[in-house]
């Protein structure tokens, strides 16, 4: 299992938000909203199958999150269609990131994974 196939590839992009109404400092939660791009950047049809996230707050507490589908989703793509969808996590420090990957499969039954390069989680608002 690698991700060096020639003609299967999905590249992600995730775009964060604070999410004011999850977040309670007093209880040490910070609750972020993330939405991701999936597009298929290959030559082959493929389905996402498999999620795996890596949540890292300022302390260095990690979360690892795996599960099938996205959001009850396991998103079918043709060569160049897209898929997005968002979702959210909550961490114990105001500032952390993510990364993850995505366990994906084409129709030869070719699996490769998609990677999701590591995002910050963060009110960049509040950054200086």
């Amino acid at each position: 299992m690698s991700s060096s196939s020639s003609s299967a590839e999905f590249r992600c992009s995730v775009v964060v938000q604070p999410l004011a109404e999850q977040t309670d400092p007093a209880q040490e939660r910070w609750a972020f909203q993330y939405t991701v791009t999936i597009e298929n950047v290959g030559k082959v049809p493929a389905q996402l199958v498999a999620r795996q996230w890596r949540i890292l707050d300022a302390r260095g507490q990690v979360e690892e999150v795996k599960g099938l589908a996205v959001v009850g989703h396991q998103p079918y793509l043709q060569p160049g269609q897209r898929f997005q969808y968002s979702s959210w996590a909550q961490i114990g420090t105001p500032q952390g990131s993510m990364s993850g990957r995505y366990l994906c499969v084409t129709e030869d039954a070719e699996i490769f994974y998609a990677e999701v390069p590591e995002f910050l989680l963060a009110d960049t608002s509040q950054l200086h």
